[in-house]
């Protein structure tokens, strides 16, 4: 493994063709960026190569749009034609900009959203981002509201009401669309919610189909479908009876992260939140489907198979991680296979139309467990790191923001390799007594973060997924919570929160670029043709209000690159 320490100063109609035969790892994203990640799989890759390793050091700035938001500037912005999307953070507005006129402004689409909602989020006003479809921008506003818009005229089309603020639900996550589907999740498993996934009609935002993560199988659409692979998955009702009494009515195990697709199985896959109220006392059992990835039919919503990352999640550790759809030689055969950096500290290589782990190692430095037990699929916890009402465990790593939080890894078909960024941070864990108020905090827990072991914030990683070993990884100051793209050019971009905008090598990791934005970076990079056929980069700058470091608060801003 390659180890570089880095200092710091603190409307056409998107389509994804799969040829018969074809390796499902050639998916990328092309001239246009039309889903959150590029691609339905997740992989965050292009086939663009016009910037390229040889040439990226010449990358220059070409314009830079301000959407005057102080928030924390998350997702990435679409580009449909020769019009760019940008959604800002609360109040959630959508930019449209003329490519062919240097970014200039060509209208504004105003959601009118619900200021009452500014009060609930856990972790700053962010939104992940839109996806288009149909003609249509489509996207969520903070306050539960999704809204579709005409991507020509920026007139409304369709908006649907999902939730309501006043119980702490709020709405903060990137949409999907599979066919006639768009598919959407919540927010608040720090107030006392109950997570869902739910599907609306693309065309008319009517309701489809709605999945709880928590509650009785009817509830989380577990049927005669549904054949997890491991036993500690299997039963009846899981979803309220491994909690102890009915607090898997308040149960959190939101859905605010990243959905993909695999077009091969038909199979949607979303992850789920932590249990709602950290003090893992007041919830005795596993807590399913808490801190779980689950794969869905998305016609029917039908779960087909369940993994518990971390059963009775005692840390905050989530399940919501983006699964990355890909093929990868493993043993000699070709498997078909979802890839997920877990919060938890565990890189997961998993059989993707059964659920079967084939690797799990650590990725950073994690002592809550001790590995994961392959034949039964659960983790080898540490009685010492286990958090009790009362008691404050010290030293537990990763913190609660996890080994990588949200910001998703790319993934290259090039290489083979997933390029992840990372956090080193551990945590004194102290849980309380609460009580349960509607639409307040309902968490139970004091919480001290502690920089890991090392002397560094985080890295930036090339991971082999088929045999759980870093390839290579950069160390930084700060951690990182910016996401990665890869492309065909071998080169990967990544951005820091101490301003950094960065292209690195995707084999060797070595730094071909760097530039100073105006704030952290914790928005996630794309590439696109413009209407000259030139290939650029753009990447979001902002970090916001609730990054675990102090960092730069300005604006956010969408900036733009291409060569000279």
């Amino acid at each position: 493994m390659k180890s570089h320490r880095v200092g710091s100063t603190a409307l056409l109609l998107w389509a994804v063709l799969f040829p018969a035969g074809a390796a499902l790892a050639q998916a990328a994203a092309g001239a246009e960026w039309t889903t959150p990640a590029g691609t339905v799989q997740g992989t965050r890759f292009s086939s663009l190569n016009q910037i390229n390793s040889g040439n990226v050091a010449q990358l220059r700035e070409e314009f830079q749009f301000n959407t005057r938001v102080v928030d924390g500037f998350e997702g990435a912005p679409l580009v449909v034609g020769s019009t760019m999307y940008v959604v800002s953070p609360f109040p959630n507005r959508l930019f449209a900009l003329d490519l062919a006129r240097g970014g200039a402004l060509k209208w504004t689409f105003d959601p009118r959203a619900d200021r009452f909602a500014t009060d609930k989020p856990c972790c700053d006003r962010v939104n992940r981002g839109a996806v288009f479809a149909n003609g249509k921008i489509i996207y969520n506003v903070m306050d539960n509201t999704v809204v579709a818009v005409d991507a020509v005229t920026g007139n409304g089309v369709w908006r649907t009401k999902v939730g309501d603020p006043r119980t702490g639900q709020t709405t903060t996550m990137a949409p999907l669309v599979v066919r006639n589907n768009v598919f959407i999740g919540n927010s608040g498993g720090e107030m006392g919610v109950r997570g869902f996934i739910q599907a609306l009609n693309v065309d008319t935002g009517a309701p489809v189909w709605k999945a709880f993560s928590t509650g009785p199988d009817a509830d989380v659409r577990i049927g005669p479908r549904f054949h997890p692979f491991y036993a500690k998955d299997r039963g009846t009702n899981l979803g309220s009876t491994t909690w102890g009494g009915d607090l898997w009515l308040h149960g959190g195990s939101t859905v605010w992260a990243w959905i993909t697709y695999d077009p091969v199985s038909n199979l949607l896959y979303h992850g789920t939140a932590n249990p709602g109220v950290w003090n893992p006392d007041l919830r005795p059992g596993d807590n399913k489907w808490s801190s779980t990835v689950l794969a869905r039919n998305p016609d029917t919503g039908d779960a087909i198979w369940a993994y518990q990352f971390t059963p009775h999640d005692s840390w905050d550790y989530d399940g919501v991680n983006e699964n990355i759809v890909a093929d990868l030689p493993i043993g000699g055969v070709t498997r078909q296979v979802n890839v997920h950096f877990d919060r938890n500290g565990f890189a997961y290589t998993m059989d993707r139309t059964t659920g079967q782990v084939l690797v799990a190692k650590a990725y950073i430095f994690l002592n809550w467990a001790s590995g994961v037990d392959l034949a039964t699929g659960a983790p080898i916890k540490n009685p010492a790191k286990q958090t009790h009402e009362g008691v404050n465990v010290k030293d537990i790593c990763p913190a609660a923001s996890g080994g990588k939080d949200f910001q998703p890894a790319a993934f290259s078909p090039r290489t083979n390799l997933f390029y992840v960024p990372t956090n080193n941070f551990c945590q004194d864990y102290h849980a309380l007594k609460v009580n349960l108020f509607e639409g307040a905090p309902f968490m139970g827990v004091a919480l001290a973060f502690n920089q890991g072991p090392g002397g560094f914030g985080g890295t930036f990683m090339a991971w082999n997924a088929a045999t759980g070993t870093k390839a290579w990884e950069i160390l930084e100051a700060l951690p990182v919570w910016s996401g990665a793209l890869a492309t065909a050019g071998d080169v990967v971009f990544y951005g820091t929160l101490d301003r950094f905008f960065k292209a690195v090598d995707a084999r060797t990791g070595r730094v071909l670029f760097q530039t100073t934005l105006d704030a952290g970076i914790i928005g996630q990079p794309m590439t696109f043709l413009g209407p000259d056929g030139r290939q650029r980069v753009a990447i979001y700058s902002g970090a916001g209000g609730a990054p675990p470091v102090a960092v730069t608060h300005t604006a956010a801003i969408v900036h733009v690159f291409k060569l000279p």
